[in-house]
């Protein structure tokens, strides 16, 4: 292509009056390319086709170059308006998009959200972005990275794109999610070869072929451009062989690996190289190459194998720059920019090749992605019925909590084949062994002793990232699901659960929310010591229920447990934590008074007239024990107190403390300040949690009392919960006095 430049470099111009609607904004246009009079005659994807009718065919190959080429263009084009974004990873794949759009697969996920500009891209040529008031270039021009735009990452609210994209390593969860759920449709995902180098992409695609080896309909296509962000990437000294042998040591199937160097007639050097610098022959049929090895890897992930595609070509490829410069654009990358005009030139088509390539992405698959794709439709469920729920008596026996949710998590489960409960340190670690025996643990080995088989509903990789990864992916894509792991672990999967969560709450359709149970609180973990005490993460979801559609949940007993469950299945696009203990422990609430405090925030278990009125608002099941006590030593004083239960910490914020009326289904009920005053008035104020401070914000601004928190400070090995409950001044003792101290 840089060779035919200079023959139509005359015929280049900033406006062409016979040029589409939709290339409105485009800087340059080229002439004609040789071949172009009969290769380009008519689209490739003949009208009411979906796809190439052969891989093969001349035509399908020309007007798939120059499909990349499109891609490329608009690419840089879009970010240099802004001179800001990510133009060079995108480039070195876009021949390989532009042939799984040639071949009719939509349903394309990404794990590199530097990508976002070649999707946009995509999704503008195929007309997805009129969804959204995009119908030309230079409407994409100007909301390119801008509010109620096309964000500089790939979001969940852009037509036609499957799902979001912003840290590395969590496209492939949201592809195997696709996969699972829509067994006859392929999801490739591109990976870059900068995330490829971290573990945990490669080990949650292992932990799942070995869960379900028979679904097979997603595809990784490695990104192999031999940079990273700033640097080589941590795999570019591989040789090709070696590369070919990682991915089968990780369970691959079938390796096709096209080298853009094998097809070099430009001499370049390295190991890396640039396809667009190749002679036209030469480029078409790289190009051919690709279009023949998708197609292959394609058939063979639907049929069964396992499979990888791996394209190995220069970060860059015909874009400004080459290697990690080809990343980001900086401040001067403007359109003015000589850089920039240079390569705008070198890659422009001619109105009548952006005319064909409209045309063949816009018949891809049917019709726009934003019409096609498995997300732009809510998933159909199964009927739940009705839950068993069982009331236990107030005052009655001890229960435990988790293993109680374990009942209704069971019901689910067999009442819902889509349902998956994912956890990383065991369903029995969490009391909730019941849900392994009734679902079973999913496993190729076959074992009543532990719950075993291979057709189970419980998915336990030891990693939490694919534990969340998989549960809040599917979640996204319709189906219910809950992510169970102790507390102090959770943190590790947190970074794609939040991914998900913001995604929902900018989802332009419904889905079943993604609900989670975090046990084993650090009150319970004497024993064990700090390494299991790590409450922290409870800060965490206080920061993200500002965003307004995160709602943790501190169900203090095994009857409410039962009703935050309920309460969680009927949600759609929110976050919900559900946070309970494992031991067994005091009735304290009813149903209805559960129900009453998911929508008031908290629930009064205790009040006592005296002299004075203390409050104690607390968060968490255990903790309840001090305060209980404290409450005794206070009454034998004269002092009255009020124990409130908060059990949904984002009720007692004030509404414009969230962003809760910009979310696409909004939740904005909050108690109201006449509610709050009847709940949290009184002389002295004393929130208390086991856990993080933070989760008392909305107590402290609120309140006008003297008020105080009590919280979790730091872990250490002790004998016994008591002796870990004093150890961060959470005792009877402790809250009395500060109490009778701040009512005097």
């Amino acid at each position: 292509m840089g060779i035919l430049f200079e023959e139509v470099s005359d015929l280049m111009t900033a406006v062409t009056q016979s040029a589409p609607g939709f290339c409105e904004g485009i800087q340059y246009f080229g002439g004609s390319l040789p071949g172009f009079e009969k290769l380009g005659k008519e689209s490739a994807i003949a009208n009411g086709k979906n796809a190439i009718a052969s891989p093969s065919d001349p035509a399908a190959v020309f007007q798939t170059m120059l499909a990349a080429d499109a891609l490329r263009y608009l690419t840089l084009q879009v970010t240099a308006s802004k001179a800001s974004g990510h133009p060079g990873g995108f480039a070195s794949i876009a021949d390989a998009i532009a042939a799984l759009v040639m071949l009719g697969y939509k349903n394309i996920l990404t794990e590199v959200g530097h990508h976002a500009p070649g999707f946009y891209s995509s999704m503008f040529l195929d007309r997805s972005l009129e969804d959204m008031g995009i119908d030309t270039v230079q409407k994409m021009r100007d909301r390119f990275r801008e509010h109620k735009g096309l964000l500089g990452h790939l979001s969940g609210q852009i037509p036609g794109l499957l799902s979001p994209a912003g840290p590395l390593g969590q496209g492939q969860h949201f592809a195997m999610s696709g996969a699972l759920l829509h067994r006859d449709i392929l999801f490739p995902v591109t990976i870059g070869d900068g995330g490829i180098g971290e573990p945990y992409v490669m080990s949650s695609m292992a932990h799942f072929h070995t869960a379900y080896p028979e679904v097979t309909n997603f595809l990784p296509i490695l990104v192999w451009n031999g940079y990273s962000q700033e640097h080589h990437s941590m795999v570019s000294t591989k040789p090709n062989q070696e590369m070919i042998e990682y991915w089968e040591g990780n369970g691959f199937q079938n390796v096709i690996l096209i080298n853009a160097k094998d097809y070099d007639d430009a001499n370049q050097p390295g190991e890396y190289v640039d396809s667009t610098e190749f002679s036209l022959e030469k480029r078409l049929e790289f190009t051919q190459a690709i279009l023949e090895a998708t197609d292959k890897a394609a058939k063979s992930a639907l049929s069964g194998k396992l499979t990888v595609l791996i394209v190995k070509q220069l970060k860059g490829a015909g874009v400004h720059d080459r290697g990690a410069k080809a990343h980001n654009l900086y401040g001067y990358h403007t359109l003015d920019n000589e850089d920039i005009v240079s390569a705008l030139k070198q890659r422009a088509l001619s109105p009548a090749a952006w005319e064909l390539v409209r045309t063949n992405f816009e018949r891809s698959s049917g019709g726009p992605a934003s019409h096609h794709v498995v997300t732009e439709k809510e998933l159909s469920l199964s009927d739940l019925g009705k839950l068993p729920l069982e009331e236990f008596p107030v005052a009655g026996e001890k229960q435990v909590a988790t293993t109680t949710m374990g009942t209704l998590i069971s019901h689910v489960g067999k009442k819902d084949p889509s349902f998956v409960l994912s956890n990383a340190d065991g369903n029995a670690a969490s009391g909730i062994n019941n849900v392994n025996q009734a679902l079973k643990i999913l496993h190729p080995t076959e074992d009543e002793a532990y719950y075993q088989g291979p057709k189970g509903q419980v998915y336990e990789p030891l990693s939490e990232d694919a534990c969340a990864g998989l549960a809040a992916g599917l979640a996204l894509f319709g189906a219910r699901t809950l992510w169970c792991s102790y507390e102090s672990f959770a943190v590790n999967g947190l970074p794609i659960w939040q991914t998900v969560t913001q995604a929902m709450a900018e989802l332009r359709r419904p889905t079943p929310s993604t609900v989670t149970l975090f046990t084993a609180g650090a009150l319970e973990q004497g024993r064990n010591g700090w390494t299991h005490q790590r409450p922290e993460i409870e800060n965490y979801f206080a920061a993200m229920m500002r965003n307004g559609n995160i709602f943790p949940l501190f169900p203090p007993d095994a009857n409410s447990i039962q009703a935050c469950y309920e309460w969680a299945l009927t949600t759609k696009n929110k976050g919900i934590p559900i946070i309970a203990s494992k031991s067994p422990l005091p009735i304290r609430t009813t149903f209805e008074q559960t129900r009453q405090a998911l929508k008031d925030g908290g629930v009064v278990l205790h009040e006592s007239e005296g002299t004075k009125k203390v409050v104690f608002a607390v968060i968490g099941d255990m903790t309840l024990i001090p305060v209980f006590d404290a409450a005794t030593h206070l009454e034998s004083k004269g002092i009255g107190v009020r124990i409130v239960s908060i059990i949904s910490p984002r009720r007692l914020y004030r509404p414009h403390d969230t962003a809760s009326d910009t979310c696409s289904q909004p939740d904005n009920h909050f108690l109201d300040d006449a509610g709050f005053e009847k709940m949290f008035s009184g002389d002295a104020l004393i929130g208390v949690t086991g856990g993080a401070s933070a989760m008392l914000e909305p107590l402290m601004l609120r309140s006008t009392a003297k008020r105080d928190i009590f919280a979790w400070k730091r872990g250490e090995t002790t004998a016994s919960p008591t002796e870990l409950f004093a150890f961060n001044g959470l005792t009877a003792e402790n809250l009395a006095k500060r109490a009778g101290d701040l009512a005097s």
